[in-house]
């Protein structure tokens, strides 16, 4: 188990912050003791999931940002820069699935909006924050992926391609970054049972839960410093 106080000193990005899964990672890491800067594209929205979580002592900004527009993603580069002048741990999780449609039905915006997010999306990311990383000296990347990015999923090709190219993406920079002591990895959870990711057909209660991958988040930031886990493959105990 992590020292509570393992990450003291350490700032985070979580993508997508607000709510379901990256709520729960930004929680843990506030638990063991970083300062978290939660993102979303509703300003409002962001602001209070922060205020929520910024007790007893706790430290939380919400900032307004959407991984899709190239000039948002800049501005919250800006204002890491500025404000904290350092970043350590980046999580990119921010992402969306689509609706369930055989590849030939899907119309281009769909695809576009889907690839927008889930991999343009982490490319801003990366470039407008691994510099700031370099700077502090070495830090963690976590691209929150998902098991569609490694097996087939019929009608939902586009979100598995997504995450194929993020697993790609996340396996070059990480070669890219060793030398900066700047560690890249991708956790491919399963199903996860979210208030805003329905499951149709699954048991909710064998799903995995955002806590699941928050505490696979906290082993990966918290490696000791002479190895690092690349890929994690998280599945539910039982099949839902």
């Amino acid at each position: 188990m992590a020292n509570l106080a393992a990450l003291s000193g350490s700032v985070a990005v979580v993508t997508g912050g607000t709510r379901g899964i990256g709520r729960g990672i930004a929680d843990a890491l506030l638990t063991l003791g970083a300062m978290v800067i939660i993102t979303g594209r509703d300003a409002q929205k962001a602001a209070t999931a922060a205020e929520e979580m910024a007790t007893a002592g706790r430290l939380c900004e919400g900032v307004e940002c959407d991984v899709t527009r190239l000039a948002s993603v800049a501005a919250l580069g800006a204002h890491m820069n500025e404000k904290y002048r350092r970043l350590d741990i980046l999580v990119n999780n921010a992402g969306i699935g689509g609706r369930t449609s055989l590849l030939h039905d899907l119309n281009p915006e769909e695809w576009d909006e889907i690839f927008a997010t889930n991999v343009r999306g982490v490319y801003y990311m990366m470039r407008a924050l691994v510099p700031l990383m370099i700077a502090t000296g070495g830090g963690h990347i976590v691209n929150i992926s998902s098991l569609a990015g490694k097996n087939p999923l019929p009608k939902g090709a586009a979100y598995s391609a997504s995450k194929w190219a993020v697993n790609g993406l996340s396996y070059s920079v990480a070669e890219e970054l060793r030398s900066e002591n700047i560690r890249v990895s991708v956790i491919c959870p399963g199903s996860v049972d979210t208030e805003f990711s329905p499951h149709p057909g699954k048991d909710p209660g064998k799903m995995l839960r955002p806590e699941d991958v928050a505490h696979v988040v906290t082993m990966l930031v918290t490696q000791r410093p002479q190895a690092f886990v690349s890929e994690v493959l998280l599945r539910p105990s039982q099949k839902p």
